[in-house]
């Protein structure tokens, strides 16, 4: 059995679990989020039940600073969604399609805690679903130009540029739901130098549109933390 195979069967397992044990395990996870999609800044999907165009094709590369599933530890996790929103994300809580990629760095134990918590923090329910293991690499995260790759980029590539605001500082946008996390440290305005995809048979190309920065905070059966606030930190 090849390797995506065996990760597709891991997530059709994890699903079933879920199904029959919808509380699962306590959980938390704080991760740092680079995103860009398809629709002008800044995207109407965080405002409005319909993106600004029929589609709103995505990608997230994802770093988790800390968290833990139960018994495991997820700090250091990396992981790739690319997909589109679709029509009906906010009227029938449907999405068209979406790749969740792993990073092979990321181990099973975190696969399997990851993939439940995915799909629990956007809550919506893909035509289409697929997964498969690539490098996931996230450059100068809060800088004012931000990279990321998938699969050496071959796969999909953000190059986002920081909009500077009045001061040159920086543009962010406070008290605003980023999906299902409980906080998130705001939304860090950049547009996209380029924003494309090639795979799993999924193709797009943008430039000069929506992108952000991140830093969220998500949990399910455990306390409530403090809220979070501050900038989006750059990396080492």
């Amino acid at each position: 059995m090849n390797r995506l195979a065996r990760i597709s069967l891991l997530l059709v397992a994890v699903l079933a679990l879920m199904a029959a044990n919808p509380t699962g395990p306590a959980w938390r996870m704080k991760a740092d989020y680079v995103e860009a999609c398809s629709c002008h800044l800044f995207c109407p999907c965080y405002f409005n039940k319909h993106a600004e165009h029929p589609t709103c094709e995505f990608n997230m590369a994802v770093k988790v600073k800390e968290g833990y599933s139960g018994k495991t530890n997820l700090a250091g996790a990396k992981y790739w969604l690319t997909g589109d929103l679709g029509d009906k994300w906010g009227t029938d809580k449907k999405g068209a399609w979406v790749v969740v990629s792993f990073d092979p760095s990321t181990t099973k134990a975190q696969r399997d805690a990851l993939a439940p918590m995915i799909l629990k923090t956007y809550g919506l329910e893909w035509s289409e679903l697929k997964v498969q293991e690539a490098p996931v690499e996230i450059t100068n995260f809060g800088g004012d130009v931000v990279e990321a790759k998938l699969g050496g980029g071959k796969m999909a590539h953000m190059k986002l540029k920081r909009e500077p605001g009045m001061d040159g500082k920086g543009v962010v946008l406070k008290n605003v739901n980023y999906f299902g996390a409980q906080n998130n440290s705001g939304f860090w305005m950049y547009k996209s130098m380029n924003h494309s995809a090639d795979v799993m048979g999924h193709q797009f190309d943008y430039a000069g549109r929506n992108a952000f920065l991140i830093s969220i905070d998500s949990y399910e059966g455990t306390a409530a933390p403090a809220a979070m606030g501050g900038a989006a930190k750059k990396s080492k």
